[in-house]
């Protein structure tokens, strides 16, 4: 299959393309940048130049194309607009490829967020829709979900669409900018581990290898207008994972009072998420795809020492 891939720099983007060409995919990159370029290529996809701002060049590249996997985004715009500007550009993206595709029944796969179905008192699942999200939701990250409806409306148009729900922690070597690190960093600054409240919270996590292998078989194989969830580790408590990183930098674990005052003092912007609970399950994406996560499990992995070796 010749497969068009945005984000293919990025940290899921990386692991997507070998994925994809090691099942014997020709794959075609899109890459901004001279340095991008010379990425994309390392990786054994053909380069095709132009960024996702240009949706003409988009959709000619998903008409060209027998599948598309879209997971890049306007990380640029967060320090300006914040989330209500990313998922804002997110969208015409979303709708110029089902222009494209419309009625060719070819497979799009795009990014989407676990959190999307919100805290449903239990594990969500893969039949759980995006909570519709309005003007009241600005700011926050149910905005997006505008996106993932989206995506998934596609199929009515004739197009073998779908969305990859990715975990709250997506973790690998290549890391380099993910909640791990952000987690990391704010312990070292601080000089101890911070967890809201009792710390049982849950959150859930993919080896972000896995998560790759979920991409190309929702490519490959996936019905249309379907969520899958790229979740290795359900339902990890945050204080375990407070634990894991104190244990690895030798600092204390403390839980920080989950008031208004004291969260963001400590998590700064992550402090709207930090308290949410996101268990989830990824038993329809097994039995439907055959998926099964075969990389390390976010605590094993925190234990294999990598996100520490910069000191």
């Amino acid at each position: 299959m010749r497969v068009f891939v945005t984000g293919g720099t990025g940290h899921s983007g990386s692991h997507i393309i070998p994925e994809l060409i090691t099942a014997g995919h020709e794959v075609t990159g899109l890459a901004r940048s001279d340095t991008a370029a010379a990425a994309v290529s390392a990786l054994g996809a053909k380069v095709r130049r132009g960024d996702i701002e240009d949706l003409d060049g988009l959709k000619e590249a998903a008409a060209d194309s027998d599948g598309v996997i879209h997971v890049a985004h306007r990380q640029d715009l967060l320090p300006s607009g914040g989330i209500d500007a990313v998922a804002a550009a997110e969208l015409p993206i979303m709708l110029a490829f089902g222009e494209a595709l419309a009625e060719t029944g070819k497979p799009f796969v795009a990014a989407g967020s676990i959190g999307s179905p919100g805290d449903l008192g239990r594990p969500v699942t893969e039949e759980d829709p995006a909570l519709p999200s309005g003007d009241e939701h600005r700011g926050t990250l149910r905005v997006r979900n505008v996106v993932e409806t989206a995506v998934v409306g596609l199929a009515e148009r004739g197009v073998r669409s779908s969305v990859v729900r990715i975990a709250n922690i997506a973790h690998s070597t290549t890391d380099r900018a993910g909640f791990l690190v952000q987690l990391i960093a704010l312990a070292k600054e601080k000089g101890y581990v911070g967890y809201p409240g009792d710390g049982a919270n849950l959150w859930n996590a993919v080896h972000i290898r896995d998560a790759a292998s979920l991409f190309r078989l929702a490519l490959e194989k996936g019905p249309a207008g379907k969520y899958w969830h790229a979740v290795g580790d359900g339902a990890i408590p945050l204080r375990e994972i407070a634990e894991a990183i104190g244990s690895r930098l030798g600092l204390p674990v403390v839980s920080v009072p989950a008031d208004v005052l004291m969260v963001p003092g400590y998590f700064g912007f992550l402090a709207n998420i930090v308290t949410q609970n996101y268990p989830a399950s990824n038993l329809i994406t097994r039995r439907t795809l055959g998926w099964e996560p075969a990389q390390p499990g976010l605590l094993a992995d925190l234990d294999n020492g990598h996100y520490f070796s910069a000191g």
